[in-house]
């Protein structure tokens, strides 16, 4: 990352070349303009070897993030009223007991004057939440921790996938299950899977019992279960627990790790603290629960959010596998090769934002806002911005 950053930096390069363990070539767009060329392409993303998606495909199977084609777009068709915004509103309750919760594990930290890693705490919370409003489980995680079987091995499975990564040498699948953490890797895999599908049919059954629920909210789990699509056909039992599993993890994941860098940056950064501070402390004035009203007057707080999401994005990059030759820049990068679109450098290429490395909370004020959907492609602030909310009143 450094050095893409240099290169782009020094020589204004939209797309960064280099070499990879000596004989892979790897291409990497750093610009708006290169990043618009590859994203509204039809490209597959990449799973064949040393594709970070392949890597995850034995855990989170072929669900939204790592399908591509035609069943992504029916499959994605099929749950897009899962991600509509107006869906959160029933869970506002949930949002702010599972902050209260985060909250009351954090006294004990704040009473030692020492620091403390909050990613691990705010993931739990995030996962809590998660598993509370889209599968309506309860589970005690935040009380339990490492101790909960599944809150311990998504942990173990994210330790054991990013020290993969970091090994070229182990990114073929038949070398790497045959090491010890391959053979631990597959075996947490499958634990997962069988939380995942002991949810799902508990629900099936539900739905057998009592029917299809009329006194309640649809969940992400009913939706998953009660998608069709114009042939009256719906998801299958494998394409339903990938859905949960890729849910349960990027979901939780991506949104501790906004969270977790956004009060990094809030903690820094006292004056832009001072002023997201003030405009909570108006608008609720002492009232310690968030309503759903009270997300549509937050505009420095969501500024803040999403200037923090461009200092440091939740996801560094995605990547696409060429199935014919793309020229980029006047470089044509031959079919078969994985093209990186890094995240980070979108979000400080100084042609595109000035003073980079600086936080500006009227970069993204209604006045001020320029930022289009290339320059910025971080995931949406809004679920965000709910949590915050609560942490920052809290």
């Amino acid at each position: 990352m450094t050095i893409i950053k240099e290169v782009a930096s020094k020589e204004r390069s939209k797309v960064v070349c280099y070499w990879f363990m000596f004989f892979f070539p790897e291409f990497n767009v750093v610009h708006p303009d290169s990043a618009k060329i590859l994203m509204k392409s039809s490209e597959p993303k990449s799973i064949g070897f040393g594709g970070a998606y392949g890597m995850m495909k034995s855990w989170l199977g072929d669900g939204l993030l790592i399908s591509s084609g035609k069943k992504w777009e029916r499959n994605r068709r099929l749950i897009t009223p899962a991600f509509h915004f107006g869906i959160l509103k029933p869970y506002v309750d949930i949002y702010n007991s599972s902050t209260d919760k985060f909250l009351n594990n954090l006294k004990e930290f704040a009473a030692t004057n020492k620091p403390v890693d909050v990613f691990p705490l705010v993931s739990l919370e995030t996962l809590d939440t998660i598993l509370r409003c889209a599968f309506s489980y309860e589970g005690k995680i935040q009380t339990e921790g490492l101790k909960h079987p599944y809150v311990a091995a998504v942990s173990r499975l994210a330790h054991l996938l990013a020290e993969r990564w970091l090994q070229p040498w182990l990114y073929w699948d038949t070398l790497y299950y045959i090491t010890p953490k391959g053979r631990e890797y597959r075996k947490l895999c499958q634990y997962v899977h069988d939380f995942s599908e002991g949810v799902i049919r508990e629900r099936q059954q539900t739905f057998l019992t009592d029917g299809p629920p009329s006194n309640r909210h649809l969940d992400f789990l009913d939706i998953l279960l009660t998608a069709k699509d114009d042939k009256g056909v719906g998801l299958s039992f494998d394409d339903i627990r990938a859905e949960v599993d890729t849910f349960l993890f990027e979901g939780h994941d991506t949104t501790a790790s906004a969270i977790s860098w956004a009060i990094y940056h809030l903690g820094k950064h006292q004056k832009e603290q001072d002023i997201v501070y003030s405009e909570l402390s108006e608008l609720l004035n002492n009232n310690k629960q968030v309503s759903w009203e009270n997300l549509q007057t937050m505009p420095k707080l969501t500024a803040f959010i999403k200037e923090s999401m461009r200092m440091i994005a939740p996801v560094p990059g995605v990547n696409r596998q060429l199935t014919s030759p793309m020229t980029i820049d006047n470089v044509t990068i031959p079919a078969g090769l994985v093209v990186d679109m890094g995240i980070y450098m979108l979000h400080h290429h100084p042609d595109v934002w000035p003073e980079h490395d600086v936080i500006k909370l009227k970069i993204f004020t209604r006045r001020h806002c320029r930022a289009t959907p290339i320059q910025f492609p971080t995931i949406r602030s809004r679920i965000k911005k709910l949590h915050w909310s609560t942490l920052c009143n809290g």
